[in-house]
């Protein structure tokens, strides 16, 4: 455990000394989330201008579901976001390599390597529309309770899925298209689910499962309903996504073969 804790520490270090050196691009990115979050948000306010409610949910409601759907996503992104590497060019590229002579898991080191400092955005719009609804709602300390309870679970779907897509690259040798194919039926979940047509519904749900990231555990904060689904669902969907990724990991590093060009 120390050794993991001591690693963990200088990539910290490390990160933090990157940032001081590249303050502008630190700067940009950050922007550039946070700008790209506020266009969809301006968009989602020009459209409630126009009609009273989203299949019976009101802008408020949305907007909850949005905000609660950014903050599981950040904290992926701020911490796991490597896995691109892997899928980009780690395997391609030989580099995967480097992973496999050092005293701690591939896997962990890889997780663990960089920060991407640029997901504060997503975090910090996340926050700030969770602080403008959350008034509104009904709160209990169970409630309060599960509320944490559901950040790491849903965060575990994120990471779990790009563990998945990335490890395909150890049989293809690139798997950045597949992440990314994947990674956007995300931005469905932003939104309620009714919406959509059944099939997308139920793909989004069981196979692809970013709607427990966001929709479920939201819409049971804001009605107070099927709690058992909602919450119990996004448990148990995020174990069973996290222990298929890794059986996958695995098998592809059964398979690994150093590449290279």
């Amino acid at each position: 455990m120390r050794k993991y804790q001591r690693m963990h520490l200088i990539f910290i270090r490390q990160y933090l000394k990157q940032i001081m050196e590249y303050k502008v691009d630190f700067v940009v990115g950050v922007l550039g989330i946070f700008l790209t979050q506020s266009l969809n948000l301006l968009f989602l306010n020009v459209l409630f201008q126009h009609i009273p409610s989203l299949d019976g949910w009101s802008f408020q409601h949305v907007t909850f579901i949005y905000g609660f759907s950014l903050i599981p996503k950040g904290i992926d992104h701020l911490f796991f976001d490597n896995l691109w590497a892997l899928g980009q060019r780690l395997v391609r590229k030989g580099e995967f390599d480097k992973y496999l002579t050092r005293p701690i898991s591939p896997l962990f080191h890889i997780l663990v390597e960089t920060f991407q400092i640029d997901a504060l955005g997503e975090l910090l719009i996340g926050i700030i529309l969770l602080s403008t609804t959350v008034t509104s709602l009904t709160w209990t300390l169970p409630k309060v309770f599960l509320f944490f309870i559901c950040v790491p679970f849903s965060t575990l779907i994120y990471t779990s899925l790009k563990i998945a897509t990335a490890s395909i690259a150890f049989w293809s040798k690139q798997s950045g298209a597949v992440i990314y194919i994947f990674y956007m039926f995300n931005d469905f979940a932003k939104y309620p689910v009714s919406i959509y047509h059944p099939l997308l519904r139920w793909l989004i749900s069981f196979i692809i499962p970013f709607t427990f990231t966001a929709y479920y555990p939201a819409s049971y904060f804001l009605n107070g309903r099927n709690g058992l689904f909602t919450i119990g669902g996004l448990i148990l969907v995020s174990l069973v996504m996290f222990a298929l990724s890794l059986i996958l990991w695995h098998k592809g590093l059964d398979v690994y073969e150093s590449a290279g060009s």
